[in-house]
């Protein structure tokens, strides 16, 4: 009996579609990719449901022909690709033929599209990759595609996705990032009737930074601009002192399209090197241009990873425009925009109720991340519970302290048994232990590259990583509090944007972070104030704290989660390599790492090393 089955060709396309559509966020991708292709300059893309139930995207490009509206939903047909040879050189951002017949496998599709010059235009509905309907229409010129209910028909997938407001966000991040690659193209993006974000097309970069990244990011840009045998970098990096938790604003382009590659982000950091605090990331926006040759992006059906000719060379080419940018310091990106895109990006004011304590602002700074540094914060005697679970678009209720736990009853006393008279004419036998040897003084001998703790004990020398000791200390003082972890109160709130896939986790662990010292409000559509963080933590590094906290919970379960928050905060809020330090704080170090309460950093490093004067004086030549 035969064991091998030929699957259907509708089943091929469902298996297929997988490679292509994952989450609703690969069919935004893909269809302002063909919208860009078919040279439309205004774009509009519409959400409802996280994009899982509907998705429109409307474009003003050159439409399509009645039998190309049809074919479009084949699979391998496009118009980007004739033959083999288009393949050494692919300068359109689609040329699969297989977005159009993924999508439409996996959902029911809508396409209204007319040509210019053409009386009528088409429309063509499909579901589950069948057309059902295809006639004339009218219509405007450029082509309209809406996509619902994707996955109905395969459950296995459905099951997979995400909450509504979870895809929503991954939507708007790769619209954004499609659009930041396109200045030239004005896209607008509205999910549940509220414009998120508008590009005004203008062709300058600087422009689609300051509408999509906010203006806080875009003042702290450097220019780049530079070549390196053929390959152009253009864009901008961020000031080393600007420096952020997480490489979630780095943005990489090549020829127009968005990529990911470990290659140019390893050019950006060593630009970087001893100019960055340690486990600070750059931001960056960077356009590379080359030959089309020189460049393979037939590498994986997303289209987000590429291979070039020569990796060096392009490495190279990122590497010196970013250090050079960086180590000149230019004066930071100027927003002299011109009068149309300000007038399209003119900021609109938003009020709140009299009884809310935040500040006025503007339409551009609710859609901004932002930073802002507080006043030196008093310590609180006992934590404040924060927003748990933090609801979206919902008043702020009154944060009260969480009721102190009732007493518990003393058990009774039970009386003593006195001995007996015998008793008490015998002795007891008494155990003679060695008292155990004093341990030999510890002295502070100093402090290296401001750095290492130089401490002697004895016979031997301690060299201690002050960052990582501090680290440890700061660790299991907060692991030891369990539940019961301080907090101190800014006497100027920072706000703080986490964007709407932060908004989605700030819901889920809000109670974790209240437990873990946080007091955080919504304020608007993607932020929140920050009132109150741990008693460790620097207030200056809340942002970047925040920022580093919510990539560990985006990749891990709640319950790791906890441990990792703390290493977090114990992280930010130790003393830092390259800092003045007290010398009595340094000697306090050294002594728990002496007694051996502090070993390991909570990242697993040793925090220091020992050498015996038997072995240094073996390295000088001492020993008989």
């Amino acid at each position: 009996m035969a064991v091998i089955n030929i699957l259907s060709p509708h089943v091929a396309d469902m298996i297929a579609a997988g490679e292509v559509v994952e989450r609703p966020g690969s069919v935004v991708k893909e269809l302002l990719e063909n919208a860009i292709d078919a040279g439309a300059h205004n774009i509009t893309l519409e959400l409802k449901g996280g994009g899982a139930t509907y998705i429109r995207v409307t474009d003003d490009g050159c439409g399509m022909a009645p039998d190309d509206a049809g074919n479009c939903f084949l699979r391998h047909a496009t118009s980007k690709l004739r033959d083999e040879h288009g393949l050494e050189a692919i300068e359109t951002m689609g040329f699969r033929g297989e977005a159009l017949a993924a999508i439409s496998a996996v959902s029911r599709v809508e396409l209204l599209t007319r040509r210019s010059g053409d009386e009528a235009g088409t429309y063509v509905s499909v579901s589950g990759g069948d057309i059902q309907d295809m006639r004339p229409a009218g219509c405007p010129k450029g082509t309209t595609f809406t996509v619902r209910d994707i996955f109905f028909n395969t459950p296995a997938r459905l099951k997979f996705m995400k909450s509504d407001r979870a895809e929503g966000a991954w939507c708007l991040q790769q619209a954004a990032r499609v659009a930041l690659g396109r200045p030239d193209i004005s896209i607008r993006c509205v999910k549940d009737g509220k414009e998120e974000f508008f590009t005004p097309g203008d062709g300058r970069a600087e422009s689609a930074v300051y509408a999509l990244l906010g203006r806080p990011v875009a003042l702290s840009m450097l220019p780049v601009s530079g070549e390196n045998e053929g390959v152009a970098v253009t864009g901008f990096v961020s000031s080393p002192a600007a420096g952020r938790g997480s490489r979630a604003m780095q943005f990489f382009f090549v020829n127009g399209r968005v990529i990911r590659s470990q290659s140019l982000q390893a050019a950006v950091e060593q630009a970087y090197k001893n100019t960055l605090m340690v486990g600070k990331f750059p931001a960056c926006v960077l356009y590379v241009t080359l030959s089309a040759g020189a460049v393979d992006v037939n590498v994986h059906p997303t289209k987000n990873e590429v291979k070039f000719s020569s990796e060096k060379r392009v490495f190279d080419a990122v590497y010196y425009a970013a250090l050079n940018a960086v180590q000149g310091e230019r004066p930071t990106l100027q927003m002299d925009l011109s009068r149309s895109t300000e007038k399209k990006l003119a900021p609109q004011t938003y009020g709140r109720r009299a009884d809310e304590d935040a500040p006025v602002q503007t339409a551009m700074e609710l859609h901004s991340p932002r930073v802002s540094y507080s006043a030196p914060a008093v310590p609180r005697t006992a934590p404040r519970a924060g927003v748990s679970p933090i609801p979206h678009r919902q008043p702020v209720q009154p944060v009260r302290p969480r009721p102190a736990a009732p007493a518990r009853p003393s058990a009774p006393e039970t009386p003593v048994p006195r001995p007996t008279p015998a008793q008490a004419e015998k002795p007891a036998p008494v155990k003679s232990e060695p008292a155990p040897e004093p341990a030999a003084p510890l002295r502070l001998a100093g402090e290296l590259l401001r750095t290492y703790i130089l401490a002697e004990q004895g016979d031997k020398v301690l060299i201690i990583d002050k960052h990582a000791a501090h680290e440890r200390m700061i660790f299991d003082k907060l692991k030891a509090r369990g539940r019961e972890i301080m907090s101190q109160t800014l006497l100027q709130p920072q706000t703080w944007r986490p964007g709407p896939e932060g908004m989605e986790l700030l819901s889920a662990n809000g109670e974790l972070l209240s437990e873990l010292g946080f007091e955080l409000e919504p304020y608007g559509e993607d932020d929140v104030i920050v009132r109150a963080v741990p008693e460790d933590l620097d207030p200056g590094q809340t942002a970047a704290a925040l920022e580093e906290i919510f990539e560990k919970l985006k990749n891990g379960s709640r319950d790791l989660a906890r441990d990792s928050v703390l290493q977090t905060v114990a992280c930010k809020a130790a003393i830092k390599a390259g800092w003045d330090t007290d010398p009595a704080e340094l000697l306090a170090l050294a002594e728990k790492v002496a007694s051996g309460q502090i070993r390991y950093c909570p990242h697993g490093r040793p925090v220091s090393v020992t050498l015996t004067k038997k072995e240094l004086d073996r390295q000088f030549g001492r020993t008989t």
